[in-house]
Formats: C-alpha cells, structure tokens, sequence
C-alpha cells in the first residue's frame, strides 16, 4: 500500500520511504500503518508491504526466514524507485524490532538505501537471545528446541511449530500493539534464521549514509544494548536516540516525543525538499 502527500504535483518527485513490520505481524495495523500515514503528512511517499509469508503476501505463512526478508525489503526498494513520483536516489527505510534488525541489514548490503532508521532493533540474534531468555532454566529450553527442530527436520523432513512466546516472550500489557493477523506459530527455522542473523555485521557499512538507532531507554522486548552494540560499530552519520517514557513500540502509542525526533532527523539527512 502505498501513501502519497496530498500535496504532490504532477510529474513531481519526492523522496520515498520503506515501511518494514514487525516480527510476523503485518501491514495492516500496528504502527505500519500510523508511520506511513506520518510520511505521507510530511511529504514523503511511503510503502508499507507483507513479507512472504506475513499478512496478505504468498508463501507458506508463518515461514519468516530473515535474509528472506531483507531480499522481500530490496525487491520493494527496487520496485519504489520506478515509481513516476518517487526519485530514486532518495529512498530510505525504516524498521520496528525485527523490521529494525532487517532495515539495518538491507542498508549495510545494498547501498541504493538512502537512509536508515532503527526503531528498537536488534544486531546480534545469540545474543539477544541471550537476554531474552536471561535465566539458565529459559536458555535451556530455548537452545533445547533449536536442537530438537534440527533433529526433526533431518529425520522427517518436516518442521517442529512453536508458538511465537517461546521464541520472543512480549510482556502481556504490550501484546495489544500487534495487529489482528499477527502469526502464532512459526517452524523452529524460523527461530534459528534469527539467532544466525547479525545486521551488526554490516551496521558499518551504511556510513556515509545516514543512519538513526531509536531505542526505548528500558525496552522489555528488544533490549536496549543490542541499538548500543550497534552504534559501537556503526560509521558517521549515526545518531543514537534513547527514550525513557516509552517501551518497544515507540511509534505506536500516544506519545510525540519520537515523532519529534525523526522528522527532525530527516529535516536534516532525508528532507523533502533537498
């Protein structure tokens, strides 16, 4: 789906954003939508997608395979530059936790991104992981069905589905802010693809180009040092931004405070009329 300002002209070009969801939510809901709408109010051209797999998209639903969606996020960025309104050589993207470590990863790889900004992502799967299951009983069970997916696969070629809780645990009071069609079951592939995928790897890579780590200062999903990790490796321009009034979904709640922040940001690195 794509948001156009209403104030575009004819034959007029502005610079374009890619909106990329959550772990196995979709376009439909969440702060997708909201964010696209927020470009769209501030000039830009913005296009919110399902991943194979996620929301309206083809493939077999609920196999979210991480370098799959970085190849889904090029093949959109590829599509977006051939639009009529759009200049190619402007287009950016941003990502919410999975979406986050995705944007940064497509960044580091493929330099025809413009600018980047991370909202609550992550760059090391193992380890934050790690965090996520923080105590010895957690990791356990948690390497333990890494390994008893593995075993099932080879012995009958099939996948072992867990619910998406044991794969990324999300506090209760923060489970209303994934859309209506999120995934509750993915393979154990799934699980391992994100413990094996390392967007800190190539983070470096996207300098001179702009990049922004937006973070919740306390974030009780996607912890906070994997956004520190990441700038610690990061070129210049990074800005790193750290929020103490909010959780992991900053642009989905009420508060103005990171929508102040990005549209100054890209005032500076992306603006619409540079």
């Amino acid at each position: 789906i794509v948001h156009t300002p209403e104030d575009l002209k004819p034959g007029e070009k502005r610079p374009g954003m890619l909106v990329l969801h959550g772990f196995g939510t979709s376009k439909t809901g969440g702060s997708s939508q909201t964010t696209c709408e927020m470009f769209a109010r501030w000039g830009y051209v913005a296009l919110r997608f399902d991943y194979r797999g996620c929301g309206e998209s083809e493939g077999e639903r609920g196999r979210v395979i991480s370098l799959e969606e970085v190849e889904d996020t090029r093949n959109a960025l590829t599509w977006m530059a051939t639009r009529n309104d759009v200049d190619p050589n402007r287009i950016g993207v941003i990502g919410q936790s999975f979406g986050a470590a995705v944007a940064v990863y497509a960044g580091g790889t493929d330099e025809r991104i413009a600018a980047v900004i991370s909202s609550c992502g992550w760059g090391n799967g193992e380890r934050k992981f790690r965090l996520q299951h923080p105590t010895d009983e957690a990791w356990e069970k948690f390497t333990a069905m890494l390994e008893a997916g593995k075993r099932r696969k080879e012995e009958t070629g099939e996948s072992l589905w867990v619910s998406r809780w044991d794969i990324v645990p999300i506090p209760e009071h923060l489970r209303k802010y994934l859309t209506s069609d999120a995934i509750s079951e993915f393979p154990v592939e799934t699980a391992q693809s994100m413990f094996d995928f390392n967007a800190e790897d190539v983070v470096g890579n996207i300098a001179p180009r702009p990049l922004m780590l937006l973070h919740a200062a306390d974030d009780s999903v996607t912890p906070t040092e994997q956004s520190l990790r990441m700038f610690d490796r990061a070129g210049q321009p990074t800005d790193l931004i750290l929020l103490s009034d909010v959780d992991h979904w900053p642009l989905a709640g009420e508060k103005p405070r990171a929508e102040t922040v990005m549209k100054d940001w890209l005032d500076v690195y992306l603006p619409v009329g540079g």
